[in-house]
C-alpha cells in the first residue's frame, strides 16, 4: 500500500493508548485498530478530522505517501476485480 499509517506514533507521542483516542473521538476500537494496522481501505474526513483535533497534529502527521516500485503496482492491479466496461 502507497499509504502508510503512522498513528501508532502519533499516539505514542501524545502519551495516549488506542482505548482513551476511541472514548475521546467516539470511534469503535475495533474502527480504530483496523486503520492503525493499515488494513484500512479509507478513512473519512470527519474521522481523520476527529483524530487530528484529540491528537492536536495535522493529517500528515498520520498518513505518509510512499513511492511503490513496479512489482508493487502490478501485484495490487491484478489483486482487484476486473470492473464492467
Amino acid at each position: 500500500m502507497a499509504i502508510n499509517v503512522k498513528l501508532d506514533d502519533m499516539l505514542y507521542a501524545r502519551r495516549m493508548s488506542l482505548t482513551e483516542l476511541s472514548e475521546k473521538i467516539g470511534i469503535t476500537l475495533a474502527n480504530l485498530s483496523v486503520l492503525k494496522t493499515g488494513k484500512a481501505r479509507a478513512i473519512r474526513f470527519s474521522t481523520l478530522e476527529a483524530i487530528c483535533e484529540a491528537l492536536d497534529c495535522q493529517p500528515g502527521d498520520i498518513l505518509e505517501y510512499q513511492q511503490r516500485d513496479e512489482s508493487d503496482r502490478n501485484r495490487d492491479d491484478a489483486d482487484r476485480e476486473p470492473t464492467a466496461a
